[in-house]
C-alpha cells in the first residue's frame, strides 16, 4: 500500500505528558488522568513530575524496506529479509514456506499460527535470516496468498526526533514510539489513519509472546519488523500490541494513543483498542514478550519488567490482579466469563500463545503483582 508523507499534525514526542502518574489518588481509584501528571523521571516510582519539557534529539534508524508478493510462486527480493509476514484466506491450516539464496533451496518449514489471529483464514511472521527468495506452500483450499518481505536493519537512514531524557511511566522506564524507530507513516493509509484511535474503560491485561526467535541480536528492529507485518500485512493500521518487552528487560510502547496522556491510554484513563486478541480487543490492554516461550520461559530480567509494568497498571486502574471477572466488550456487549485479570491470550481463542511455558508462569506472575 502507498506510504504517504509523515503530515504536519502527527504526534510530536511526548515527555511532559508520557512519564510519571505522580498522584496518589488517581492510582488508588483508578480515576481519570490530566495531562499535568505526566513527566519525565528520576526513574523512583514516586518521583516529583517534571514541569517542563526537556526536549528531543535527532537519532538515526533504518527505514523498513518491504516488498509484497501475491500467490505461491517463487519471489525475490531486492534486498536480504528480515522477517517475511504471509496471510491466507479460506482456512486456518498451517502454510509453508522456504527459503533460498537465490541458488539452493532451504528445507520446507511449517509455518506456525504464532500471535497474531485474522477472521477467515490464517496468518503468520517467520524469521527469514537475510534470504533473498522464498516459496510458499498454501494449506488446502487456501486463496488469497499474499506475502511481505521485510527489511528493518539495512534500509536507508531516516532521521526521527527521540526523547533525550528517558520516558517513564510512574517510574518505569520505557521506550516511546520515536526511540525504537517507529515509521509514523505506516498508520495511514490513502492519506487517512488507517485505523483511527477508539478508547473504552479499561477491564483487564492479556499476555502474549511473540512467537519470534530468541536471543534476539536486535529487539528494536523485530519490533519495527512486527510493526510492518501488523499494519501493512493484516491491515491494522499499527502494531497490535500496547506494550512489547524484550529478553533485556526493555519495555517498548506499542499501539499510537494519542498526543496526550500516557502510553496505551487517553487523558481521561480509557485504554485504546489494540489488535492482539479478536473479538475482544476492546478495554482489554495486550503486552507481548518478545521470543518463543513454548518450551522455555522469559529471562529473568523480561519477567521482572512485565511484573513491575502490569503493577504499575493494575494499581492506576485499581485492578485486583488476582480476581476473576466478566469481561464485557463494550463495542457488542459479547460477553466472557470467568477470565482471570491477567490472562493468557489462549484464554481467549485456539492458540498456543503466550507459549506453554509463559501461560505456566502467569500464577506467579498474578502473585508477585499482588504483593
Amino acid at each position: 500500500m502507498s506510504q504517504p508523507p509523515i503530515p504536519s499534525h502527527r504526534r510530536q514526542p511526548r515527555l511532559t505528558r508520557r512519564g510519571m502518574i505522580g498522584a496518589a489518588g488517581a492510582v488508588a481509584a483508578g480515576a481519570a488522568l490530566t495531562p499535568v501528571v505526566f513527566a519525565a523521571t528520576d526513574g523512583s516510582d514516586n518521583a516529583p513530575a517534571a514541569d517542563k519539557d526537556s526536549g528531543t534529539k535527532p537519532e538515526k534508524f533504518p527505514a523498513t524496506r518491504a516488498e509484497t508478493a501475491k500467490g505461491t510462486a517463487p519471489a525475490a527480493t531486492a534486498f536480504a529479509a528480515s522477517f517475511v509476514g504471509v496471510r491466507w484466506d479460506g482456512t486456518q491450516d498451517a502454510a509453508g514456506i522456504r527459503f533460498t539464496d537465490g541458488k539452493a533451496s532451504g528445507d520446507w518449514q511449517t509455518l506456525s499460527r504464532g500471535c497474531a489471529t485474522v477472521d477467515g483464514g490464517g496468518t503468520a511472521l517467520v524469521a527469514a535470516g537475510n534470504a533473498t527468495a522464498y516459496e510458499l506452500k498454501a494449506p488446502d483450499g487456501a486463496s488469497g496468498v499474499v506475502s511481505l518481505a521485510i527489511d528493518t536493519t539495512d534500509g536507508p537512514k531516516r532521521t526521527v526526533k527521540v526523547p533525550s531524557d528517558p520516558t517513564r511511566v510512574r517510574g518505569v522506564q520505557y521506550l516511546s514510539r520515536p526511540a525504537w524507530g517507529a515509521d509514523e507513516s505506516k498508520r495511514f493509509k490513502d492519506g487517512k489513519v488507517n485505523s483511527p484511535e477508539k478508547y473504552y474503560p479499561f477491564q483487564l491485561i492479556t499476555v502474549h509472546h511473540t512467537d519470534t526467535p530468541n536471543n534476539d541480536p536486535d529487539p528494536a528492529a523485530t519490533v519495527r519488523a512486527i510493526y510492518e507485518y501488523h499494519a501493512v500485512t493484516l491491515d491494522w493500521g499499527d502494531i497490535g500490541y500496547h506494550f512489547l518487552i524484550d529478553e533485556a528487560g526493555n519495555i517498548y510502547e506499542g499501539r499510537y494513543s494519542g498526543d496526550d496522556g500516557l502510553p496505551a491510554f487517553d487523558p481521561e484513563g480509557n485504554v485504546v483498542t489494540g489488535f492482539h486478541t479478536a473479538g475482544f480487543n476492546s478495554g482489554n490492554l495486550g503486552i507481548a514478550l518478545l521470543g518463543n516461550l513454548a518450551e522455555q520461559g522469559p529471562t529473568d530480567a523480561a519477567k521482572a519488567s512485565l511484573t513491575r509494568l502490569i503493577r504499575v497498571i493494575s494499581r492506576l486502574k485499581g485492578l485486583d490482579p488476582l480476581a476473576q471477572m466478566t469481561y464485557t466488550n463494550p463495542v457488542n456487549g459479547t460477553k466472557k466469563d470467568g477470565m482471570n485479570a491477567i490472562s493468557g491470550h489462549r484464554d481467549w481463542m485456539a492458540t498456543d500463545c503466550p507459549g506453554q511455558t509463559m501461560y505456566d508462569l502467569l500464577g506467579e506472575v498474578r502473585t508477585a503483582v499482588a504483593r
